[in-house]
């Protein structure tokens, strides 16, 4: 396994372009099985999580192409509904296949999705949606059959605005004869971004962004050229980087308004922040200060995703501050990694209660998740000495290689490859 060495202490500073957003990438290319021909998606950033949805399109039939930051899909040789047990496995947004699956072929087969161990993500409500459009699920040990000969426009309320059940809901209404209403939908920019790219193929959806989304049903879709918005938590990633290494950095290609509520928390921290057009600039040259009271909602309050970054920022903060999970009840095992680089965290229940310290300290480490992993790697920027971060497989599924990306900003970040056994002997 690859692992990132670190050595800390040392500012970022410099510009950097944020690449297109990977949770939005995801549904996009699933949904781009809803159109036969060939659909063209730019700013698609090359990452496990894209690489793992291109292989299952192509075992679904499809030929896909990923050149620079652009994919080709060709739908047209699509011809089954099957998605493998063993690329599900690896990636939890597989499951957004289930609803352009059902909507093309009448029927999807796929496995409980894999992904990072942060908590229990149930698909009850993927699959409670799609039966309100008329599917009819089977549920065979860890194997999943949707089979409908037509789908429905249906009223669906979702006890819980779930990002994934809102966007497969989504994708199969585009095709169900009728009008189809999700209430309580989730309101991520990735969603809106779906609702884009389903229109310019020829959908009928209005609503996306807020509570309530509406979609008019049309017989068929045709394949279109979109670009990705950018990525809001690789921006949201980068801004907390500078500031708890006291940088200056800039980020080019950014939608600051995905960003509103990170940068009010950076800003109450005392982290400088100037926003123009679709560029950010943030500065840090004091001691952060602490933060009352965050607490992670659905969009748009504070992102989860960005729960374990900021952490870091607080545990060098000047004070006490308490972060609140309330979306996964295990997200917060980045706590002990931090707390063996010299941080002062007590966890209760689902918040920790976190006493600034003056400095971290380089340790060796393990990232538990996607997310966890880029907070390890920005605690190692920030702190006395070297940091080693292993297992860093779970942050390559969602940063294009997140050490380029630093050390262009001047950080002193390796990425190590074990040897090969046949070279030690």
């Amino acid at each position: 396994m690859d692992k990132l060495v670190i050595e800390g202490g040392k500012p970022l500073s410099g510009s950097i372009v944020i690449q297109g957003a990977k949770n939005a990438a995801l549904p996009i290319l699933a949904a781009s099985l809803l159109a036969e021909g060939t659909t063209t998606i730019d700013h698609v950033p090359k990452l496990l999580d894209i690489e793992v949805m291109l292989n299952i399109l192509r075992e679904l039939g499809c030929r896909a192409e990923h050149n620079g930051n652009t994919v080709v899909i060709d739908t047209d040789t699509a011809h089954t509904s099957r998605v493998p047990e063993s690329l599900m496995g690896q990636m939890r947004s597989s499951i957004f296949l289930m609803g352009p699956l059902l909507a093309r072929f009448g029927e999807a087969q796929v496995y409980q999705p894999g992904g990072c161990a942060i908590g229990e993500r149930k698909i009850d409500l993927h699959l409670q949606g799609l039966e309100a459009l008329g599917a009819e699920i089977e549920e065979a040990g860890n194997r999943i059959i949707c089979r409908a000969g037509k789908l429905f426009g249906a009223d669906i309320h979702l006890a819980f605005p779930s990002v994934g059940a809102t966007e497969n809901i989504m994708m199969a209404a585009v095709l169900a004869e009728g009008r189809t209403t999700i209430s309580n939908a989730a309101r991520e920019p990735e969603i809106q971004d779906l609702q884009r790219f389903l229109n310019a193929m020829g959908a009928k959806i209005i609503g996306a962004g807020t509570d309530t989304i509406t979609i008019e049903g049309v017989q068929s879709l045709t394949p279109c050229r979109y670009k990705v918005i950018p990525d809001r938590i690789v921006a949201g990633t980068i801004m907390v980087a500078a500031a708890a290494t006291r940088g200056q950095v800039t980020l080019q290609n950014t939608n600051p308004a995905h960003l509103t509520s990170l940068i009010h928390v950076l800003r109450r921290a005392g982290v400088q922040i100037a926003v123009d057009g679709d560029i950010i600039k943030v500065g840090s040259a004091a001691r952060a200060k602490s933060v009352e009271r965050i607490v992670t909602a659905p969009y748009p309050a504070f992102p989860t995703d960005l729960q374990s970054q900021v952490m870091v920022l607080l545990t060098l903060a000047d004070g006490v501050s308490i972060m609140k999970e309330t979306i996964f009840e295990s997200r917060l095992k980045h706590v002990d990694e931090l707390s063996r680089m010299g941080a002062d965290i007590r966890v209760d229940m689902n918040a920790a209660i976190i006493r600034g310290v003056p400095r971290l300290y380089g340790a060796t480490v393990e990232a538990t998740d996607l997310r966890a992993g880029a907070a390890l790697v920005i605690a190692g920027l920030a702190a006395q000495g070297k940091t080693v971060v292993e297992q860093i497989h779970h942050i390559d599924r969602g940063y294009d290689r997140i050490d380029s990306m630093l050390t262009r900003l001047g950080a002193r970040i390796t990425r190590q490859s074990p040897v090969p056994n046949n070279l030690t002997n």
